[in-house]
């Protein structure tokens, strides 16, 4: 198995419960199809670099998740057919981004103790 981290956008006219809705859907999505979630964040309403769809923000999620690879095309797929989402990405992660995401989860986790 893989590991992946995929960031998502969703619309910004979207009320929290249905952000949270979202993030579930694609949440259970990957783990019905036998995913070990790593890393969930949620980062929140963030200004984007430029427009899409007319919009200058969007709510940002990242997953870090472990899954065979043949479960991302269709994983992409959903992405494409909703429209509450705007912009995805994934990567899968060398050992190198893997020890990086580590860091970068010790670092958030100690300013969140802050």
């Amino acid at each position: 198995m893989n590991q992946y981290e995929t960031v998502f956008i969703l619309n910004p006219v979207l009320s929290d419960d249905q952000v949270k809705e979202a993030v579930k859907k694609f949440e259970n999505f990957l783990t019905t199809r036998g995913a070990k979630m790593i890393a969930k964040e949620d980062w929140g309403l963030k200004k984007l670099a430029y427009t899409i769809e007319n919009k200058k923000s969007g709510f940002y999620t990242l997953f870090q998740f472990e899954v065979p690879g043949e479960v991302i095309n269709d994983f992409e797929v959903e992405f494409r057919r909703d429209e509450r989402v705007m912009r995805y990405l994934t990567v899968k992660l060398d050992k190198y981004a893997i020890e990086w995401a580590a860091k970068r989860r010790d670092r958030m986790s100690n300013k969140a103790k802050a």
